[in-house]
């Protein structure tokens, strides 16, 4: 069967619906070079076609079977949410299908699609007559459903199913996933509802995500009974149904609510849903708590690398400025739920400030999750691993892992590399907007004339982005809008034969704004400043005060044991008054810019029976300096790919 996309990639995890209160709209981006482009390429070839086999070998898909009457045995896997691995690969997998051309579509079915129709048949043929479908409760729990919503996460999977049903519908046309999605929907529809309603459970899922799934279901088929559902979700968190407790978003009502707090990924899952709510219904309260929330997790509970979570034992945020470094739990998953809700808030408002932390997520707290080859993957993300860690193993190990017990991250990341083409652009009536710089094609539409933007740059490892316009209305002005990067000391930008700098082209609330008539083949280049730079945090951070860290661009630096032989790190110091120095290395890493730093190891005293000593140095005087030693410190998201060893991204002060 041809597999001609009917919808354009715009069509991508947010689309909003005809009626939607938001600033700007999503538009269309093709990424065909560069960094991110290797990285998708890794995902294409390598990630996404070896997920049905490990998907197979922890026994997902023999679940379905079991649940379809089509296999015999126990049902595998320790979660009643392992579902969701099948789900998510499913969605990757559409995204993936979305990039072919015309030319893929010949008379063979492609090994991909072929292997995303099985999957979907597998799912279809385990869904119950009336809509359900979760293996847990079908095979281990005799079919007894919501018995525990507070641990089931029944709905949970159901948001995932759904998601990878919109996406394989988007990018196919193709309805038979998108069906069994429907029945799902509706059967939780007249399940699920107020005291009243005539719908026999007032309750919610221990883990949110059903309702941004449910928004983009409305949006997808015009149902306005599952904006509404996904509505009564978000609304009866923080009332007791779940006991009442912070971890699973139940202590405060969201809107009332004053911080982030709880399990991260569970917080930016409803945290998300409650942008897309405001967005396709105007609700002002909810967005005022959203830039509420957003504001109060930026400024007090993120990690430098973007990364979210301080606690181990409930994987939620501590207190404000309680930021770890070796024990600090920046799932994966929370870094991607953070992109999703960031873009979305971006569209809402139109500010340049979430664009600021999707790059700086992206580039450091969300790439670090998997290798550079495509097959190992981290859960946890620490900032530092000290000399002679110990590892347990398991998800919460600080090596790279193959697969996992809890699988969320894997194919969670596989989704997000796989439509990242969607979190790039937006447009609206006056322009075009790039958020995130890429080597390919932007396209906006102003009303029903297109714009079409070439981008040229080899971002992140040099500022230049060399911007070609290629489609444009006659005689028609519009703006073309640059995310100048709140990290960004030094821009300039030339405009045909005319070069501006920061004081002839002032940023506003973080755009660039070009505004003018435009013909194709005018020419933009905007060259960012890449300087490397020393880092402090805020002094409420305890954990690392005393500490820099290193950035260029939007990456963070960290230093590996493996590039400095003769010890560990945790005796060594950076001297902060010598300059740090560039270096290219295309041998390393797949090709990276490290930066180098001054440094010295410090002597430090045999060890004793006490860890603790008396000082006997005079106040106010500086330690010696030790013997000096060459700083190499590579990009965060390249750590762990060489050996196992220490790592630290806060380096002490001389």
């Amino acid at each position: 069967m041809p597999r001609t996309r009917t919808a354009p990639p715009a069509q991508g995890p947010v689309r909003l619906g005809p009626d939607a209160r938001a600033a700007l709209r999503p538009a269309v981006a093709g990424i065909d070079a560069g960094f991110w482009h290797l990285r998708r390429e890794v995902n294409a070839r390598t990630s996404i076609p070896q997920g049905p086999g490990l998907l197979e070998s922890a026994g997902n898909l023999h679940n379905l079977r079991l649940a379809a009457g089509t296999a015999e045995g126990e049902h595998q896997g320790a979660y009643p949410f392992v579902d969701t691995d099948v789900y998510k690969w499913l969605e990757a997998a559409s995204w993936q299908l979305a990039q072919r051309t015309p030319a893929d579509d010949g008379p063979e079915v492609p090994p991909l699609a072929a292997e995303v129709d099985r999957i979907i048949a597998l799912v279809a043929g385990a869904q119950q007559p009336d809509g359900y479908l979760n293996t847990w409760f079908q095979i281990r729990q005799g079919g007894e459903r919501y018995r525990d919503l507070r641990w089931g996460h029944e709905l949970y999977c159901a948001g995932h199913l759904i998601q990878a049903a919109v996406a394989h519908h988007r990018a196919t046309g193709r309805d038979e996933l998108l069906d069994v999605a429907r029945r799902f929907a509706d059967h939780l529809d007249s399940v699920f509802g107020l005291p009243g309603s005539g719908r026999p459970i007032d309750g919610v899922d221990g883990h949110p995500e059903v309702e941004t799934a449910l928004v983009e279901l409305y949006r997808e088929t015009g149902e306005r009974r599952y904006l509404d559902l996904a509505g009564y979700f978000v609304d009866r968190y923080g009332h007791g149904l779940l006991g009442g407790e912070a971890y699973c978003q139940d202590r405060v009502p969201l809107r009332e609510a004053a911080t982030v707090e709880g399990h991260a990924v569970r917080q930016l899952y409803l945290l998300a849903a409650a942008t897309d709510l405001a967005t396709e219904t105007g609700d002002a309260e909810l967005r005022s708590a959203a830039e509420r929330l957003w504001q109060a997790m930026t400024a007090t509970k993120t990690h430098l690398t973007g990364g979210l979570g301080a606690h181990h034992d409930a994987e939620d945020f501590g207190d404000p400025y309680e930021l770890p470094n070796e024990r600090a739990y920046c799932e994966t998953c929370a870094a991607i739920a953070s992109v999703q809700w960031s873009w979305r808030m971006a569209l809402l408002t139109g500010e340049a400030r979430y664009g600021d932390l999707i790059e700086r997520t992206l580039y450091n707290g969300f790439l670090a999750g998997v290798s550079l080859d495509g097959e190992r993957w981290l859960y946890v993300n620490p900032l530092q691993v000290r000399d002679g860690h110990t590892d347990t193993g398991g998800d919460q190990s600080a090596r790279r892992t193959r697969w996992f017990r809890c699988a969320c991250c894997p194919p969670n990341v596989m989704r997000l590399l796989a439509g990242l083409e969607h979190y790039l652009s937006s447009s609206d009536e006056r322009g075009l907007q790039i958020h995130q710089y890429v080597t390919g094609r932007y396209r906006g539409d102003l009303g029903s004339a297109p714009v079409v933007v070439r981008a040229e740059t080899d971002y992140p490892w040099h500022g230049a982005v060399s911007l070609t316009v290629e489609e444009t209305p006659d005689d028609r002005p519009w703006t073309l809008s640059l995310r100048i990067p709140q990290w960004c000391r030094e821009y300039r930008v030339r405009r045909g034969t005319r070069m501006y700098d920061q004081t002839d082209a002032p940023v506003t609330e973080g755009w660039l704004r070009l505004e003018g008539t435009w013909a194709p083949g005018d020419q933009v280049v905007l060259e960012l400043g890449l300087e490397p730079r020393l880092t402090v945090a805020d002094p409420r951070v305890d954990a690392v005060r005393g500490c820099v860290a290193i950035e260029r661009g939007p990456l963070v630096y960290c230093l590996e044991q493996v590039d400095h032989p003769g010890g560990g790190l945790d005796d060594l110091v950076i001297d902060t008054t010598r300059p740090l120095a560039v270096k290219h290395r295309p041998d390393l890493l797949g090709g990276v810019t490290t930066v180098v730093a001054a440094g010295h190891r410090r002597q430090l005293p045999d060890g004793g029976w006490w860890p603790y000593r008396s000082t006997e140095a005079t106040p106010g005087t500086a330690p010696e300096a030790g013997e000096p030693v060459e700083l190499t410190a590579i990009p965060y998201y390249a750590w762990a790919n060489r050996q196992n060893g220490s790592m630290r991204v806060w380096l002490p002060r001389s």
